[in-house]
């Protein structure tokens, strides 16, 4: 979203020409080199048979990709929606606020639950990380850091350990302990280093690999023990600002979301973009998977969320309402997959019969933009982070059907 977009300039001398001047980040073969932008459009020239020109290529690249999607939508026989038609609509939702998480100083940016699905992180622009119990309200663990604007948090899968990342450009993972008194500050330790905003970090199926997005347009797949960067992702020409792991044993799979309007998703074993999704008409600020991992959900801040089928390899549905104006921030699916969860910049949570297209709920109580919704791993609670400083905790998804 634009108003936590931040754009680093470098200046400095060419790695090529040694002309001082506005420099480009780019890589070639994983490395990151920085070249000024005739001697980028000088190299991209090179190899270029007789007759060709970048003009020409760009030109018969847009033609082919008309093609691609004209043969696509032969196969777009049926929407998602009339596919559901003789499934039973569901009945009104009675989703209840338990609990109100207060602590923070400033901006809730981002949470997640653990897997023993009571405690959960938050991280803010106050530059504090904060462990809750959910149950209890009581905070297990405050850790302030010197970044502010710490854009997002995430727990390792033991519960032994916390990562966060921000504006400082790095992603840090933080031990945690029984000892509530303990500096936990002091046991942090940086893993990923990014050219520009940390904006999003996951760990994979174990505490030892961790995935980050960043505002430099690239994800990468990180060892934790020795901070090694192991796979890097390019393929977004713009901020990434979400990615989300498939939810499989193996984990070989992830989708991204970001600036450039994209959803990409990534083999984590090649580093290459393996599918990728244009329909969205602004920046995609959340990506999530179905819960089976054959497809996932986009929030932006063109005011829809739209739903994409890995199979099908297409959207399949778009949740919007003519009344919903302002930007979607984030998604999260119910367990079932039924139902799907989206945070909007008007203070609201949406509720989105998944099968039907339509709106079975909406959910207010936040005072300012909902910056994140998730989902409780059992699926029984929802928690929501907020630009109000605030966390709430609701649950009791019952129906009634008609």
């Amino acid at each position: 979203m634009c108003d936590q977009t931040f754009v680093a300039a470098t200046f400095g001398p060419c790695e090529n020409c040694s002309t001082p001047s506005p420099l480009i980040n780019i890589y070639i073969k994983s490395e990151p080199i920085n070249y000024c932008s005739l001697c980028v459009e000088m190299m991209a020239c090179q190899g270029l048979q007789k007759g060709e020109s970048l003009v020409s290529l760009k030109r018969e690249s847009e033609s082919l990709k008309k093609k691609l999607e004209e043969e696509r939508k032969k196969l777009c026989d049926v929407e998602l929606n009339q596919v559901a038609e003789k499934i039973e609509v569901l009945g009104a939702l009675s989703i209840k606020t338990r609990r109100v998480l207060k602590g923070h100083g400033n901006k809730v940016l981002c949470m997640d639950w653990c897997k023993d699905k009571r405690r959960l992180v938050s991280s803010s622009q106050d530059g504090k990380l904060i462990v809750w119990d959910a149950f209890t309200l009581n905070k297990e663990h405050g850790v302030s850091l010197p970044c502010t604007w710490i854009m997002t948090c995430a727990y390792a899968p033991s519960g032994c350990a916390v990562a966060c990342g921000g504006l400082d450009n790095k992603c840090s993972v933080i031990p945690l302990s029984m000892d509530r008194n303990e500096n936990l500050a002091a046991k942090k330790k940086s893993v990923a280093m990014h050219t520009n905003y940390v904006s999003g970090c996951t760990f994979t199926n174990s505490d030892m690999q961790l995935l980050t997005s960043s505002g430099d347009g690239t994800c990468a797949l990180w060892d934790v023990e020795s901070g090694q960067l192991l796979q890097s992702f390019h393929g977004h020409t713009a901020d990434v600002l979400s990615l989300d792991l498939a939810p499989s044993e193996t984990g070989n799979t992830f989708v991204s979301g970001g600036c450039d309007m994209k959803a990409n998703v990534w083999d984590m074993r090649s580093g290459q973009n393996i599918q990728s999704f244009e329909s969205h008409e602004s920046d995609i600020n959340c990506v999530k998977y179905y819960p089976s991992g054959d497809a996932f959900a986009s929030a932006s801040d063109d005011a829809t969320c739209r739903f994409y089928d890995l199979r099908a390899d297409r959207e399949v549905a778009v949740y919007q309402k003519d009344s919903i104006v302002f930007g979607a921030s984030t998604v999260d699916f119910s367990l079932s997959g039924r139902l799907l969860f989206a945070g909007y910049n008007d203070y609201t949570i949406n509720v989105w019969d998944v099968l039907k297209g339509t709106r079975a709920s909406i959910l207010f109580g936040h005072e300012n933009r909902v910056s994140r919704v998730r989902v409780s791993p059992d699926g029984t609670a929802l928690c929501s982070a907020s630009w109000d400083n605030t966390l709430r905790w609701a649950t009791d998804f019952v129906t009634e059907n008609k």
